[in-house]
């Protein structure tokens, strides 16, 4: 997993998704709305380069999460490595509604248009 995750950085490293004329996601084509996920190949290709804020402007969310899944994910590699136990995130029914209510409420944000308090949460298109 961690190969393949690699090989798709690598990937996005080389070949940007902005500049290549990639396909809007299929949510964005059909109503004009940002899903939790636009932006997200170009917020990861800006990532593999090194730019948080391209990457926040992209997708805040991805931008965030990102790196601490990586790091928990490099956490467990050393762990494995010295055949310690991996560590092993709490995950229950408060963190499940948790996630669930800031992603539904990113989504709403970043989909309103009013003035410019909110737009930084849109997907750039670029």
């Amino acid at each position: 997993m961690g190969a393949a995750l690699g090989v798709c950085g690598v990937g996005l490293a080389l070949w940007n998704p902005g500049d290549n004329g990639l396909p809007l996601c299929p949510t964005k084509a059909l109503t004009g709305l940002d899903c939790p996920l636009c932006g997200g190949l170009r917020a990861v290709s800006s990532l593999t380069h090194g730019q948080f804020g391209a990457a926040a402007g992209h997708n805040v969310l991805l931008a965030a999460v990102i790196p601490m899944a990586f790091a928990w994910w490099l956490l467990w590699v050393v762990a494995a490595a010295r055949g310690a136990p991996a560590p092993r995130p709490r995950w229950n029914r408060a963190a499940t509604i948790t996630c669930a209510v800031v992603l539904v409420a990113f989504t709403v944000a970043r989909n309103l248009r009013v003035g410019g308090n909110l737009n930084w949460l849109a997907s750039e298109t670029s």
